[in-house]
């Protein structure tokens, strides 16, 4: 049996994979609410990128974004990035990661996100990613 994440690197040169959320049912969650086309944005600590320099992504790239097991699920197409203290992210930006019905909440939920990951502050760096799905991996 072929590996279908190496036909999709064939398919997509220099896609890096990553996958939504720190636990099993935020994964899916996040994969079912970028299905749905609610979500089309992302956003990340900037301190993961010294760790993983590799994950940054890249205007115009496309990445494949995986379930909790590592199978592909979806290809993106990262359309633009923003780095943006934590506590200036506008509400459009929050709405447009589909999660939340506001930027308080959006707050809420990363800020208790970034403490599960190892930190938070709120003057923190983050990278905001807004994407187009490119293809849904069945």
């Amino acid at each position: 049996m072929s590996d279908p994440i190496a036909k999709l690197k064939e398919k997509y040169p220099g896609a890096v994979t990553y996958r939504f959320g720190d636990n099993a049912l935020l994964c899916d969650e996040l994969l079912d609410l970028v299905r749905e086309g609610r979500k089309r944005a992302t956003c990340a600590a900037m301190w993961l990128f010294e760790v993983e320099p590799t994950a940054m992504p890249r205007v115009g790239r496309c990445d494949i974004a995986t379930d909790w097991d590592g199978n592909p699920a979806l290809v993106t197409k990262t359309t633009a990035l923003h780095r943006i203290r934590f506590c200036d992210v506008t509400e459009e930006m929050a709405l447009a990661e589909g999660e939340d019905d506001s930027l308080e909440g959006w707050r809420r939920g990363h800020e208790a996100y970034f403490r599960r990951i190892g930190e938070f502050d709120p003057e923190m760096m983050v990278l905001f990613e807004y994407f187009d799905v490119v293809e849904v991996v069945e």
